[in-house]
């Protein structure tokens, strides 16, 4: 019991025993962000009396669908709402005497979905193989990326992203509690989450928060400055409220704010491009994050960064009719940095595969390098693709958008759930050589391994790890040279 009752700076906290390690849930890492305290930066979590049972998740945040049904949650997950600033930590069943490396997973979901309970995110497995595992949510879709900073006092933007700074900055100063070495902080994150990362590497508030970064699937992405105001501009018309008038979107009802959000979706045609994303603003990200990371301002933290080989195929599906060239080109100069893009996209069949090619190259694919290739000048840096595919159902019959996070986690059994099938000794030991190296990054800096020997990534070699191609794992030195001279890299 006393490894299970913890006391941190706000009051004691129990937690549980399960899947052979200890696990603490629904911890609040800031105030509520309701009321007067929404669309501004978190503020610190108020103190508690007596011992905090801390057994269940907490809320999601708001964002569109049935999250339970969505994500398997477990049954007593409260509902989504507001008050839905919590993370999770998981350690070992036994306390070590030697301080343990953290590692702090940020989810995906485009920036409008997600949260920190996805079964397939429980860190029991890296608890048991000597880490500290934590969780966390964070304001997502209208309450998390809106630019509000240009409507005056009381308004934030990146208010997302300031949460996750506060989530860190909150294991800095508790996570010795539980065992952790707050010096010895790796952040890895999925999809948004890892565009989430590769904001936190050029904000000065992440500054020192964590030693290492682990990016899946994703890499420096906003959305420009006059985007993000008109889409302010469009949810406020939505709701009938002026700009001057902007702290009625105080008191508004959660659920009006969302169908209001919603509703431009929609009124924007529902395509792949995000309306809600990190933005470059003075107070909070002062320059674009590939820049930022360029110019060093996370000088000294290492990077392993990555995608899948067929990502585009999770959005575009290979046998649907391809949208119209002038909207395929639009979109990938919404979502990237490049000016024209005609070119590049008539370069593409006109189909839906290559549609989805497009985006696993132009989204994906040339935005991690990008990112690699800018902080290789300073500090060590590790590439992988993951290319694991599997006969034994259609979904898995391409490497598609998330579908490494299971072998990372080591939580393979979530994907047989979720497809009803069982899954071979060559993903168990896929997942295994993912883990391991995930976990030695986490411990010494370099996910180099005694199963799986990793070079770091630099020029001329750009030596990149493809995880899952035939019968094993191997280093292959720059696996993508065409494509990369035809983008340009």
């Amino acid at each position: 019991m006393d490894d299970l009752r913890i006391k941190t700076s706000f009051g004691w906290l129990e937690g549980q025993a399960e899947n052979g390690a200890r696990a603490w849930k629904g911890i609040p890492y800031a105030r509520p962000p309701v009321g007067e305290l929404r669309f501004e930066a978190p503020e610190r979590p108020a103190a508690w009396t007596g011992v905090r049972p801390a057994k269940t998740f907490g809320p999601p945040c708001p964002q569109p669908g049935e999250t339970a049904e969505k994500y398997g949650l477990p049954a007593d997950t409260p509902q989504p709402c507001e008050d839905c600033l919590y993370l999770n930590i998981w350690a070992p069943a036994k306390r070590t005497k030697k301080p343990l490396p953290v590692m702090v997973w940020v989810h995906g979901g485009a920036f409008v979905t997600g949260t920190g309970a996805d079964p397939a995110y429980d860190g029991s497995g890296f608890a048991r193989q000597g880490v500290i595992a934590v969780t966390i949510n964070y304001r997502l879709g209208p309450f998390g990326f809106l630019h509000l900073a240009p409507l005056g006092e009381g308004f934030v933007s990146n208010a997302g992203l300031l949460d996750q700074i506060a989530a860190l900055s909150w294991v800095r100063s508790e996570i010795a509690a539980f065992g952790g070495d707050p010096a010895q902080v790796t952040v890895f994150g999925e999809s948004a989450g890892a565009m989430s990362i590769a904001a936190l590497l050029a904000m000065p508030d992440a500054k020192g928060l964590f030693a290492r970064a682990i990016l899946q699937s994703g890499a420096a992405q906003t959305l420009p400055a006059e985007q993000a105001e008109q889409v302010t501009g469009g949810l406020l018309l939505l709701l009938g409220i002026e700009r001057s008038d902007a702290h009625l979107l105080k008191a508004l009802p959660a659920s009006a704010v969302m169908q209001a959000a919603e509703e431009m979706g929609r009124m924007l045609g529902g395509g792949p491009a995000m309306l809600f994303q990190p933005v470059v603003d003075a107070a909070t990200l002062p320059v674009e994050p590939l820049e930022g990371v360029r110019a060093g301002a996370a000088g000294g933290v290492a990077l392993l960064v990555g995608t899948n080989r067929d990502e585009g195929e999770y959005f575009i599906r290979p046998g649907s009719a391809p949208m119209p060239l002038e909207g395929a080109i639009l979109g990938v100069e919404l979502m990237t940095d490049i000016a024209d893009a005609a070119a590049l996209v008539h370069s593409y069949p006109h189909t839906a595969q290559g549609q989805a090619d497009i985006m696993t190259d132009l989204f994906f694919w040339r935005a991690a390098v990008r990112l690699a290739d800018a902080q290789a000048r300073h500090a060590p840096v590790w590439m992988y693709r993951f290319d694991w595919t599997s006969p034994v159902h259609p979904s898995l019959a391409r490497a598609v958008h998330t579908r490494e996070i299971v072998f990372v986690f080591g939580n393979l059994q979530v994907l047989e759930s979720r497809l009803g099938v069982t899954l071979g000794q060559d993903a168990q030991r896929l997942a295994g050589e993912m883990q391991a190296a995930w976990l030695a990054f986490a411990k010494t800096g370099s996910p180099d391994t005694e199963m799986l020997a990793w070079p770091p990534y630099g020029e001329p070699e750009r030596l990149t790890m493809i995880f899952g191609e035939v019968d094993e794992s191997a280093a292959v030195s720059d696996p993508a040279a065409g494509k990369r001279a035809l983008l340009g890299l």
